[in-house]
């Protein structure tokens, strides 16, 4: 019998797992055009009038999957045979490439199943990810110059490869366990950032809709206008699904001030729409304001930047409790440069040219609505940022003295005896002259039970508890030392009560009134909330007439 071993080329080294990821990239770019591909063909197949052949569907699909990479497209079928660019990209395609890069990314650095193979480093399995999927994205640019969708060379070479190595690098941060910088501000920064980037984009999408639902009329007859079979519904209604990202960005770019351009020659602002708009007829292009000087409706689109500036700076304060005001105020001023890159990139990504001509510019500025952006961050984020840490520290501060001033004593007690130095503490202090002072006052300020070495008192004589013998020398009767506590007293002199159990008797005597009042009992006070609450021993026996 004969040990077979495993050979290190048959488990793969470094190079075969750089192969694995550059062929995982592969597949997710072939996933990702397939589905593409099956969906238009699919429409195709449905369609009564289908302008194509199969070859037609396949270019169209190539062609939508390059523009969900940022690349823009050129249409060469118009009326007047001039190429016309197209730039505009739904943004919602973009979700299906980058999650299947991202994926791709994430699961060549998680080792699995397969965790004694080695490992590339991050760089490297990015490097790989992103090169098998750029290797299938080359073919691609190259299969549609031979169709009605040809892809800009240009943009093919900036965009396609920038969103790719983006979303591989986020699938492998992920799959490092998303670290976060090491320096508190740089995180501080980031979160900020992502709170008041997601609060502008949630207030755009709530703006665009709200202009939506109150222009459902113009929208219903756009969309009416534009369907005709099943089909046609259906792809202008996929179209505008694809689109509804690009609405939240421009209602972003809305409230930020600089608005939006209808054309090379009109502008849509809160201040109003000036110039005169070049709209194609579209369902979502019916929510677009109205010519004419902008109304209180209009002006209300500025708080969605107010509020994601004051949030921005509110999340930086918070987290600057223990910065220096310069810290803090360069936190929040870098939270505001990372937010207006980020509104930037998305503004360059919703907007683009639709045509020639007029068309040549149609969205938001990507550079106008990032300045904006930043000009918001620092004009009030950094502003409430400081303003939130001075508050912080402001609250701090009166807690952190009353800490110090109430600092707790701690006050010993023995076990046993709790019961008689709360009752000698909570007990009226007797007069001088019926009870013994200093032994008193001792057991009341000090709580405790004599040392365990103390000799007990004497019992008090039959004649009456509590009364002393005179003296032969004719001085003034000294009184007998009281005892404190349950445990004062052992022996045959100790009082007892009807039961047996012995007390401790502050005053001198268990059962005698110190202060001549017929109605004195014992337990005169309540137990406190620490203390069990026993029943009160019986009444006292009368004394003997003897």
């Amino acid at each position: 019998m004969t040990h077979v071993t495993e050979h290190p080329l048959v488990r793969g080294g470094r190079s075969a797992a750089l192969a694995t990821a550059c062929v995982r990239g592969g597949v997710a770019a072939g996933l990702g055009l397939g589905a593409l591909a099956v969906l238009v063909i699919a429409a195709w197949i449905s369609s009564p009038y289908p302008d194509s052949g199969a070859g037609g569907a396949l270019h169209l699909a190539a062609g939508l999957w390059l523009l969900a990479h940022g690349v823009d497209l050129v249409r060469t079928d118009t009326l007047s045979g001039l190429p016309a660019p197209l730039g505009v990209v739904p943004m919602l395609l973009v979700a299906l490439p980058v999650w299947l890069v991202h994926r791709a990314a994430r699961d060549t650095l998680d080792a699995g199943d397969e965790g004694d193979r080695p490992r590339p480093s991050t760089s490297a399995a990015v490097a790989a990810v992103a090169g098998g999927y750029l290797l299938v994205a080359a073919a691609t640019v190259a299969y549609s110059e031979s169709g009605p969708l040809p892809a800009d060379l240009t943009t093919a070479g900036l965009w396609l490869p920038a969103v790719v190595v983006g979303a591989a690098g986020a699938g492998a941060w992920t799959a490092l366990g998303r670290p976060m910088p090491g320096q508190r501000q740089a995180a501080a920064a980031l979160r900020a950032m992502g709170l008041g980037l997601v609060t502008l984009l949630g207030g755009g999408a709530v703006a665009a809709a709200v202009s939506l639902a109150l222009h459902a009329r113009q929208a219903q007859a756009a969309y009416t206008g534009l369907v005709g079979e099943w089909s046609g519904s259906v792809s202008v209604l996929l179209l505008a699904l694809a689109l509804l990202p690009n609405m939240a960005v421009w209602g972003a770019a809305y409230g930020l001030g600089p608005g939006f351009t209808l054309g090379t020659g009109a502008t849509a602002t809160p201040l109003g729409l000036a110039g005169d708009p070049a709209v194609p007829p579209f369902p979502l292009l019916a929510a677009l304001p109205a010519e004419g000087r902008g109304t209180w409706i209009h002006w209300a689109v500025v708080a969605v930047p107010l509020a994601a500036a004051v949030l921005q700076g509110r999340r930086v304060g918070r987290s600057a409790g223990t910065w220096t005001a310069r810290d803090t105020a360069l936190t929040a001023l870098g939270a505001a440069w990372g937010c207006g890159a980020a509104v930037a990139v998305l503004a360059a990504a919703a907007g683009g040219p639709l045509g020639t001509g007029r068309l040549a510019a149609f969205g938001p500025v990507w550079w106008q609505a990032g300045a904006a952006t930043v000009l918001w961050g620092a004009c009030v984020g950094v502003p409430v940022s400081l303003g939130v840490r001075a508050w912080g520290r402001r609250a701090l501060r009166p807690m952190r003295k009353q800490k110090q001033k109430q600092k707790p004593v701690p006050v010993p007690v023995v076990a046993g005896a709790e019961s008689g130095a709360m009752g000698a503490m909570d007990a009226p202090a007797p007069s001088p002259a019926l009870s013994p002072a200093p032994a008193v006052l001792k057991g009341l300020l000090s709580g405790l039970v004599p040392a365990p070495g103390a000799v007990p008192p004497p019992a008090p004589s039959a004649s009456g508890a509590g009364q002393t013998q005179p003296h032969d020398s004719g001085t003034a009767p000294e009184p007998a030392p009281a005892r404190v506590g349950s445990d004062a007293g052992s022996g045959p002199g100790a009082d007892l009560d009807p039961d047996g159990d012995r007390y401790g008797d502050p005053y001198g005597g268990r059962y005698t009134d110190p202060y001549d009042d017929s109605g004195f009992e014992p337990y005169d006070y309540l137990p406190a909330a620490w203390e069990p609450a026993s029943p009160p021993p019986p009444a006292p026996p009368a004394p003997s007439a003897d």
